[in-house]
């Protein structure tokens, strides 16, 4: 098998002759794009608390509505219908993504002899979005559905769920896991539907993307757990 076939799906595991093929590649591009645009969005978001806590208070009312208003405060109702949203997308793209999952043990040693003889950049990337896609399977709807039941956000209440409920352990997993995936699926979006043929300079940018994401965000998870320590329970919002 030479590099070149392997360029636009690497290894293939389903039939995609079909019609039904055809639409869940576009669903698995489309869906994929609109989460790691978000994604994108989101930890610049969470980022704001490397600016100090009245800077994040501002951008947690603004994502929420505040100007729509009365009290000026925002509407912690507006993150719990965005977040349900978020795992409805997720749910479609991992449900077409998992046509091309290698579910058999004949099928990953393929994968793992195809790895070792073939120094293929783009299949290199495939394999490290393999991995990463199947980490996330279990852990962003565990993240996704804590912001749908407990959606309330804050700099002290954010704070509060990362320190004292713990939820580092679950972010440190999640946060390179999630940058590696998302950026990597770009950069094949980019290149498989034809948006560029320059396969090394979108490459070189997606490499940069990953680690000035989960830079920010290792520094923005730093910036909640100094905040939590801080606090003690129970704890009220912080206002300004």
């Amino acid at each position: 098998m030479n590099p070149k076939s392997m360029q636009s799906h690497h290894i293939h595991y389903a039939s995609l002759g079909s019609p039904w093929s055809a639409l869940a590649d576009k669903l698995q591009s489309a869906t994929g794009i609109m989460l790691g645009c978000f994604l994108l969005a989101h930890l610049h978001f969470e980022s704001s608390i490397l600016l100090g806590k009245e800077a994040f208070y501002h951008v947690v009312q603004f994502l929420e509505g505040g100007m729509f208003s009365s009290t000026g405060h925002g509407m912690p109702i507006v993150t719990k219908v965005f977040s349900i949203f978020i795992m409805l997308v997720v749910i479609v793209h991992a449900a077409v993504a998992l046509r091309r999952f290698p579910a058999q043990l004949g099928q990953w040693r393929a994968l793992r002899r195809h790895m070792h003889g073939i120094h293929h950049k783009d299949s290199h990337a495939w394999f490290w979005q393999l991995a990463t896609g199947f980490i996330l399977f279990f852990l962003a709807p565990v993240h996704i559905f804590t912001m749908i039941t407990n959606p309330e956000i804050g700099p002290y209440l954010s704070a509060e769920r990362v320190y004292h409920a713990n939820a580092w352990l679950l972010y440190i997993l999640l946060l390179p896991a999630v940058v590696i995936h998302a950026m990597i699926g770009l950069y094949r979006v980019t290149v498989k539907w034809g948006f560029t043929a320059n396969r090394s300079g979108v490459r070189k940018i997606a490499k940069f993307l990953i680690i000035y994401l989960i830079t920010i965000g290792l520094l923005s998870l730093l910036s909640y757990i100094m905040i939590g320590r801080q606090l003690t329970l129970p704890i009220t919002p912080f206002v300004p």
